[in-house]
């Protein structure tokens, strides 16, 4: 199949959307950013070169002055809270969570506080106090102290349902995770970002797009610089900052549930 066949379900989606007169919002959260690396360094001239907003999920335990520095002239960057230091805490046999119900809820508040307060510093204007858990997975019962502590939005990975606190989260994960651990393929990506873009139609939303600077292999920076070259100009979408979400965000699109948290995927 030829590459401009693999991308044609996507930019026909998109000119659907064109043709409606409706422009469809696209943004891009990258986890596990704690330092300047290469592979850091290559994400951010990639989304910089065609003027993509991104997003980095930062683990505050680890993370300090020197990607605060690298950031300072990153104007498309902003900067989120990836739990505090991406630990496991579930036993052998559980699906690994940072912030599950297996220590107490103070405790895990306490960290969370202190990683919004340690990114808030560091990074000052380009800070978004959105929370993204570790393996996108968080207890429920956790979700509505978010916002005593200084959170304003979730971010995980699926449709967004409602349990009180607003989510943006993310619904295309370039990594295969359960097989290769390398990039998925291009065509699978497309079509489901497609069917995003079809589901959003009827009930609304954003297509988040999740990736993961570290482990990209060349097949996932292929596939991230053929679909900005072909979207950032394409009148049917916009790439848009996440804290721009935030602030859009109303009661109705407080969406999300349980599955979303509890089933999450790294």
């Amino acid at each position: 199949m030829s590459d401009d066949a693999v991308w044609q379900p996507l930019l026909d989606e998109l000119d659907r959307w064109h043709q409606r007169g409706r422009v469809a919002t696209l943004w891009l959260r990258d986890d596990d950013a704690v330092e300047p690396t290469v592979l850091l360094e290559r994400l951010l001239t990639l989304s910089g070169h065609y003027a993509v907003p991104t997003t980095l999920a930062v683990i505050p335990a680890f993370t300090g002055e020197a990607l605060a520095h690298r950031l300072a002239t990153a104007a498309h960057v902003e900067v989120t809270v990836h739990g505090w230091s991406h630990d496991n805490f579930a036993p052998a046999g559980e699906k690994k969570q940072e912030l599950g119900g297996h220590r107490p809820a103070d405790v895990v508040l306490a960290s969370l506080e202190k990683g919004l307060a340690q990114l808030s510093r560091l990074h000052r204007s380009r800070f978004v106090p959105v929370l993204v858990p570790p393996w996108n997975r968080i207890d429920v019962k956790l979700i509505p102290e978010l916002s005593g502590i200084g959170y304003r939005a979730l971010s995980v990975f699926g449709p967004e349902k409602d349990l009180g606190l607003r989510a943006i989260n993310t619904h295309v994960d370039v990594m295969d995770w359960r097989g290769t651990r390398r990039g998925r393929d291009a065509g699978m990506l497309v079509g489901e970002m497609a069917a995003r873009l079809r589901a959003m139609e009827a009930g609304g939303g954003t297509l988040g797009l999740l990736t993961h600077h570290l482990v990209h292999d060349d097949a996932v920076w292929t596939f991230l610089e053929t679909l900005f070259e072909r979207t950032v100009r394409h009148p049917g979408c916009t790439w848009t900052r996440l804290s721009t979400l935030v602030e859009a965000i109303v009661e109705t699109a407080s969406e999300f549930g349980p599955s979303t948290c509890l089933n999450g995927k790294h």
